[in-house]
This record gives C-alpha cells, structure tokens and sequence, in this order.
C-alpha cells in the first residue's frame, strides 16, 4: 500500500441545499471561507437573529480585506434600520437598495437571492435572509431549498447578471435601461447557458421561454412553488402534457404568508385538475420552494409560478440537465409529497362556494390583469 496522501476528489458541482437550515450552514461557511470577493444579493433582509449572524459574518470578511457587495431590495428590505450597515461600510464594504421606494416605481422589485463567494461558488434559490427561513420546513421554518453551484458557466453568468443589477439599482435616467443594456449584451452562447434571468422589458423573458419550450414536448412535469398564478398560457402548456398522456403533478402551498395569492391559485385548480394535472397542498409550514423538473431538465432559483416572476421582478433561475440531478431532484419532490394532502375535482368544488369563487376571481383578476397592467403603465410613463 502506498503511504503517499491520496488526492482528495474535487467539490460536486451541483450540492442540494434541501432546508434553509442547511442553506445558512453553508453559506455562512463559505462567507467565512472567502479570499477575494463576496456578493450577496436578496430580497428580504430581516434584521433578527438570522440576519444578525450574516452581518456579523460580512463584517469579518470585510475586516479580513475581502471586498463585500450587498444589494437589497428596498421594499422588501425595508424593516432595516438606520444605520444597520455603518461598520460593514466603514470597512469599505459597499451596500445598495435596489429600487429605493417610490410610488410611481413601487412595481418593480428585485426578487433575486444569490450569494458568490470569490468569483467561484454560487448559492441560488428560494431563501431570503431571516429567521423564518432557518429551519427544516417540517418541525419549524419555511419550506425551501436552493443549489450551491461549483459549474464555471452558471457561476461566472451568475456574477455577469449580479454585476449588472448593482450597477444599475436606482433605477433612474430611463428607467431599467441601465439593467436590460448589459444583460442584452452577453454572447450568444451566453443566453442559452444554464443561467435563466427574467425581468420587465428584456427582449424575452428566458426563464419562461425555457419553460414554455421544455413543456412543448414533456412526458413527466413536476413542480414545487410556493405562489401559483400562472398566466392563461402557461395553465394551457401544463395542461397539454396532461391531455397527451403525459404526467403533471403540482406541489402548492396549504398554507401561506400571502393569503390573497393562495386565493387566487385555488380559483385556477379547476380546469387544470379536470384536465388530469395531479395537485398536491403541502402541510407542515409555509411553502416558499421553487422546484420544475421537466424529464430530464431541473430548474431552482427564486422564480414563482406567476405572473409577476414572468414578467414583473427581476428573477434568477438556474437550468440543469440530466438524469442523476433529475432522480435527486424527484426525490425531493417525493418528499414533499409525501407532507401534503391531495386536492380532488370533488374536494375543491365543494370548497368552491359562491363567496369563495367571486373572492377568487377577484384575486385572480388583480394578479393576472391588474397587476401586468400596472407595469406597462409604469414602464410607458418613466421609459
């Protein structure tokens, strides 16, 4: 036997981040960890137990000399108090409010969570920073999961997209401009790589033409998200890979922080489960996933399965193929399943009163109609 140390195998490429719990370990590590850069951009930034711990970890890095970038979106940030970054700046580290608030900008929000730790290990998907999300989603907190990528393409487009959103994160001077120029830009190959970004006023939404293009010719769809408002089209795709012989189950929240979009989604379930789409009400906590496999293709990032990720935030999936990511991907979704209750036709037209439906359609409408409506509008008056 040889006495030389064996080479120890290199990082997976792909690590599952299968509880928020398991997501801030690994990214409060990595954090830690960093040499040369660190980037973190979120939505909600709470400033409680959980968020108190990545400040303190982001003010480490920057008293080691890591350069830190933060950028958060101010609305859903907005419960931070003054001068709750002042020594992670004072160290030099650098901190920007995406979309500081205005009422005739208020639609668009920057719902993206991405950490890149030196240029090299990214973390995606559905985990804002706060208590609620640090748990199993089980026993206690939030339902989530999220990727730690090692892959040179996703990372290095995860850092071109980063790069282009704190640039250009007030929003003045034409607005989103400054945003849709540098993602426009990339190469070619570039815009069919693993990296799907949505947002208003891209010349096409990547995350949901993948999708739409994925679903042409699917056997086997399964989806987890937390917020279900899709628009006519897509309730059309998904419904069509049933109607063919194909498979569409559906994992949704039974319960929610957004009672109104939970509305909104039962009112749809009719017509889809008509049409032999299986859906299943998770139990136990919030549901805040967001999980497609499509065959052999599995999709993680921050993107509901509605109409403002397609269309209004500013969003970040990411795409990979094959089957051993596809089997653990499944094996998730198993899971999850298996914390849920199965809504029958029967079930959810007897819980369709008359009060319910009016209540539904109404929310409906607000997602759907109102809510796109109110974007252009905006885009139309500040452009």
């Amino acid at each position: 036997m040889s006495s030389h140390p064996q080479p120890s195998a290199p990082p997976p490429t792909v690590v599952w981040l299968r509880t928020g719990a398991e997501a801030f370990r690994r990214m409060l590590a990595a954090i830690d960890q960093a040499s040369r850069s660190i980037q973190l951009e979120v939505y909600i930034f709470q400033p409680d137990a959980t968020g108190e711990r990545f400040r303190a970890a982001l003010i480490r890095a920057a008293r080691r000399g890591v350069p830190v970038e933060v950028l958060l979106d101010a609305f859903g940030s907005n419960g931070l108090p003054a001068g709750y970054w002042r020594e992670l700046e004072e160290l030099g580290g650098t901190v920007r409010l995406f979309n500081p608030f205005s009422w005739r900008l208020f639609v668009f929000r920057d719902h993206r969570k991405l950490l890149l730790i030196d240029g090299t290990v990214a973390f995606v998907g559905g985990f804002n920073i706060g208590d609620e999300y640090d748990g199993d989603g089980v026993t206690h907190g939030w339902r989530d999961l999220g990727w730690e990528l090692r892959q040179p393409d996703a990372v290095r487009q995860l850092a071109a997209a980063f790069a282009g959103m704190f640039h250009a994160y007030d929003l003045r001077h034409r607005l989103l401009l400054r945003i849709r120029r540098p993602l426009l830009r990339q190469t070619p190959a570039s815009r069919h790589g693993p990296v799907l970004l949505g947002g208003p006023r891209l010349r096409r939404n990547q995350f949901r033409m993948s999708l739409r293009r994925a679903l042409r010719s699917a056997r086997h769809v399964q989806i987890i998200s937390g917020y279900f408002v899709p628009n006519f089209r897509m309730r059309r795709a998904l419904r069509r890979v049933a109607r063919r012989g194909g498979t569409v189950e559906l994992i949704l929240a039974g319960k929610s922080d957004v009672p109104i979009a939970q509305l909104a989604g039962r009112h749809l379930y009719g017509a889809l489960l008509r049409a032999g789409v299986k859906i299943h009400e998770y139990q136990p906590q919030i549901l805040h996933s967001k999980l497609i496999i499509v065959d052999d293709a599995v999709y993680v990032g921050s993107a509901n399965l509605d109409v403002r990720s397609f269309g209004i935030n500013y969003e970040l999936m990411v795409g990979l193929e094959g089957p051993q990511l596809a089997a653990e991907a499944r094996e998730l979704f198993a899971a999850d399943r298996r914390q849920a209750v199965e809504i029958t036709l029967p079930h959810w037209r007897k819980s369709q009163d008359w009060l319910t439906r009016l209540r539904g359609l109404w929310a409906c409408f607000a997602f759907t109609k109102f809510d796109p409506w109110l974007a252009r509008r905006q885009l139309r008056a500040r452009s």
